[in-house]
């Protein structure tokens, strides 16, 4: 049997930018998305701790250093620019494994979005 757990978590970062007329995503700095172990494509769930909303798409990699947090596409609807938001991957693995599973939790500075 397989469960799903936690694999990465990126903590209380502010939204940077909201753009509707984009082909969906979310963009993230690169230097977070390495620091939490995502990859580009990976399925995100992205939780708006302002406004309640939960929901998912897939990442894409942003200029690094530059603490970008971009909802593109339809997602932009679900935030504002100044939004603290919450990113979370998941994976699935035996139950053995995840007993031992550490997952990467990342917790940026919460004004600039950079690693600390």
């Amino acid at each position: 049997m397989q469960i799903q757990v936690v694999k990465s978590k990126i903590h209380r970062v502010k939204c940077t930018g909201a753009e509707l007329n984009y082909i969906g995503s979310i963009t993230i700095d690169e230097d977070l998305m390495e620091a939490a172990n995502i990859i580009q494509g990976e399925k995100v769930q992205i939780v708006n701790n302002d406004n309640g909303e939960r929901l998912e798409t897939y990442c894409i990699p942003g200029p690094r250093k530059s603490g970008e947090i971009t909802l593109n596409g339809a997602a932009a609807r679900k935030v504002s620019v100044g939004d603290t938001l919450i990113l979370i991957t998941y994976a699935f693995m035996d139950i053995e494994e995840a007993k031992i599973f550490k997952p990467s939790l990342v917790f940026p500075d919460e004004a600039t979005n950079l690693l600390k």
